[in-house]
């Protein structure tokens, strides 16, 4: 589906939730009631001071180009960090992080005529433009920057006060070099990987006047890498125009780079703008949520924002950086948790037209994904290593009990990513023809392997753990193929395939080994117990997020309470990412003040101002989990139910989201007023079952203006029948509520960017 198909489609639902269109009654009907510029400015990011830093600046992009402004430290002048995702080297030795990794173009610095002694920057999240005001000894300079939604170009305004009329643009080219190898240059820890040969690649060739210039960056392994700019004048106004382009194994990237941006000054800058924030402006209305905690609000909508800029729907894989690189040791995709937490939080906040980008990265590169594993396991096999590149190209992946490490669950992993994508939407063609073949190849990979023990179990020999260590049994892969084998046979079931291979995917699912667990609870694997502090959850993906185990079996619920607080017990070596998990796994277990407490770690330690974030180098993922955390405490869909309000903290009195989106493509729209839950609404959008879990003690239920009687489970728990596209609302008895949602207001806003009471501490 076209991003306008979906967005447009999110618009609408949007006009009908504010206009209470389609329903009998529409006092009934939920209503979305939002001054959308008014809202987001509040979202924004505000610079008191001028940022220093890359984890500290305004940042821009459109899911391949990248642009990043903040004052280079230590220097005057203000610098323009280009980023192209498209561009790789493409040396054909290896598929490694020096040969076959992203590379870095280089940056503009804009030099004023005096000393920079202030300066404001202010990212305008509603129209994706970032404004700047820099104070100097002979002037100000004032600044809009923005990356064209669609068009890959990069637009700066500028103009003036005082004597700053003749400041200047600089092209600074970066170094060709993997920035996993720039990074070991510049840290002796990081020296011992770095390969033993490693040729430089040809220098770079700029053509420049005052006014214009192309810079290329010729490649060893053929094609290369063009930045061309121009600078423009209308009045007093100035404006640098920037596009940047790789190609390969062609060098026509400067001729190509010339057509572009040719057409983005013919179209001029007001057009581009206006084309530019009606792409915004039809993005952010998917979907709503409102909470009552400021700071979490404002980086919710920071990270809605961070995503649209990160990746498309037909454009670049979300990978450590996203357009945003900079010299760092992770200059590529990782399979084993950080693609897989990057792509979370578009399920339930109804942006899968952004999601095309992890589908057609491993969809259409099944051969990659065969070859990259040993030959004798290539028939009916696919298979990740840790990193790729954007085309799935690994290196070897492990064979289990002889390499070490033999990560071989990271392709599952993904897998239940495009598992979580489909549920979202229920496209059973993409079902049958893409996710089917490429779960089925990543699960044969496991069957090769495994072998049936004395006690008439299945078992695994050593494989790896994620950043643990080996183990035989190991939990992430047995968690994982016994997630890839039930959800085969689900499949089968649905689309009434018969594969030759189901009673084997049934045997394993009778009859693989129990999770390795001891008096801590889950261990890594057989003989193999969590004993160090381990940032990752690899070892609990169980419960979550394959909620194989889960809170409605109270055993199972105390394995995990148990698990959970012994790995939180040794927090060591945590990171970021393990408090998301932490916050979910508490989610999962229907415990909000927990869920909580967990994602405020996040906040206190390791989020930077602009909610960028780094382990040695930046990596995304980790804020965006930070996304699903806050949808697992609000709306959870596993198992066929939706749970509306699972987990909500005892600090959130008032919630409201609107157009949030179920697995069985149901959109949820929720309330919550003084800590009880006020209505919720649900829509099919394809006449899935409908089980919905709400705490609501004695509930009306409503459909086209009249009562009706679902079906009761259990305690809270209800089946609706719900031909697709139908709704029906749910309200306490004996109240009428207000179904408008409607912002709460927040008595703080705009907590990220760089505060001068920052400083001063």
């Amino acid at each position: 589906m076209s991003f306008y198909k979906f967005a447009w489609r999110a618009v609408w639902m949007s006009l009908l939730l504010l206009a209470g269109i389609g329903c009998a009654d529409a006092e009934r009907e939920a209503r979305l009631e939002v001054d959308w510029e008014q809202f987001m400015r509040k979202q924004d990011l505000v610079w008191d001071v001028l940022p220093e830093y890359w984890y500290e600046s305004a940042y821009m992009g459109n899911g391949m180009l990248g642009w990043m402004i903040y004052k280079e430290p230590g220097e005057n002048y203000l610098r323009f960090e280009t980023g192209d995702c498209a561009y790789h080297d493409h040396r054909p030795e290896k598929n490694d992080l020096f040969h076959k990794c992203r590379l870095l173009t280089g940056h503009f610095a804009l030099h004023p005529c005096g000393e920079i002694t202030d300066g404001q920057m202010r990212l305008d999240l509603w129209n994706a433009e970032t404004t700047a005001d820099i104070t100097t000894t002979r002037g100000k300079i004032h600044i809009r920057s923005f990356v064209h939604s669609e068009e890959m170009v990069m637009v700066t305004q500028l103009w003036t006060e005082g004597d700053e009329e003749g400041c200047r643009w600089e092209w600074k080219p970066a170094p060709s070099e993997s920035p996993r190898w720039l990074f070991a240059k510049q840290n002796p820890d990081w020296k011992a990987a770095m390969p033993e040969q490693y040729p430089l690649n040809p220098p770079v060739e700029v053509d420049s006047t005052q006014t214009e210039g192309v810079s290329y960056q010729p490649l060893l392994a053929g094609g290369g890498m063009a930045v061309r700019w121009r600078e423009t004048h209308e009045g007093k106004t100035r404006t640098l125009w920037v596009t940047l382009k790789h190609t390969y194994p062609e060098t026509n990237a400067r001729e190509l780079s010339a057509k572009t941006l040719e057409n983005a000054i013919r179209t001029g800058y007001a057009g581009l703008q206006q084309t530019h924030r009606a792409w915004w402006h039809a993005y952010y209305p998917a979907s709503f949520l409102t909470l009552p905690d400021g700071q979490k609000e404002n980086f919710y909508w920071i990270q809605m924002y961070k995503l649209a800029s990160a990746t498309r729907g037909d454009r670049a894989l979300m990978d450590c950086t996203g357009p945003w690189l900079t010299v760092t040791p992770w200059p590529n995709a990782w399979w084993n948790l950080n693609v897989q937490l990057s792509y979370w939080p578009l399920n339930a906040s109804n942006r899968l037209s952004l999601a095309g980008s992890l589908e057609h990265t491993l969809y259409d590169h099944l051969d990659q994904l065969r070859n990259n594993l040993q030959a004798p396991y290539r028939e009916g096999a696919y298979g990740l290593a840790r990193s790729t590149n954007f085309e799935g190209a690994s290196d070897p992946v492990g064979i289990p009990g002889v390499d070490k490490p033999a990560e071989v669950g990271n392709l599952t992993w993904a897998c239940h990513s495009l598992w979580l994508i489909y549920r979202h939407q229920m496209d059973d063609v993409l079902l049958r023809e893409k996710l089917f073949p490429l779960l089925k190849g990543a699960i044969n990979y496991y069957l090769y392997f495994l072998r049936e023990e004395e006690d008439g179990k299945w078992h695994l020999p050593a494989t790896f753990s994620p950043e643990y260590g080996s183990a035989e049994d190991c939990n992430y892969d047995l968690a994982l193929l016994r997630w890839g084998c039930k959800t085969l046979l689900e499949i089968s079931e649905r689309l009434h395939i018969d594969d030759p291979l189901i009673p084997k995917w049934q045997n394993v699912v009778a009859n693989l080994t129990p999770y390795p667990q001891d008096e801590n609870g889950l261990c890594i694997g057989r003989n193999v117990p969590y004993a160090f502090s381990h940032r990752h959850y690899s070892h609990l993906l169980m419960a979550y997020p394959l909620y194989l185990i889960n809170k409605e079996d109270a055993d199972e619920a105390a394995l995990i309470e148990k698990s959970l607080d012994y790995w939180q017990s040794k927090a060591g070596a945590h990171q970021g990412y393990s408090l998301t998990g932490a916050s979910s796994l508490s989610s999962a277990l229907g415990k909000g003040n927990d869920a909580l407490s967990y994602l405020n770690g996040l906040f206190g330690r390791f989020l930077s101002v602009n909610t960028l974030y780094r382990e040695s180098g930046p990596v995304i993922e980790t804020p965006l989990s930070g996304v699903q955390s806050i949808h697992d405490m609000l709306l959870q869909s596993w198992g066929g139910k939706i749970r509306v309000f699972p987990a909500v903290p005892d600090a959130w009195q008032e919630v409201a989201y609107a157009n949030f989106l179920a697995e069985g493509a149901f959109t949820v729209s929720a309330s919550r007023q003084g800590g009880k839950t006020a209505f919720i609404e649900v829509k099919s959008g394809a006449g899935e079952p409908c089980v919905l879990v709400t705490d609501i003690e004695r509930p009306v239920f409503e459909r086209q203006g009249k009562t009706f009687s679902p079906t009761r489970l259990a305690e809270g728990v209800w089946q609706i029948e719900l031909a697709q596209g139908e709704s029906f609302v749910v309200y306490p008895e004996g109240k009428k509520p207000d179904m408008t949602i409607r912002p709460i207001e927040n008595p703080t806003h705009n907590w990220f960017g760089k505060k001068r009471e920052q400083i001063n501490k």
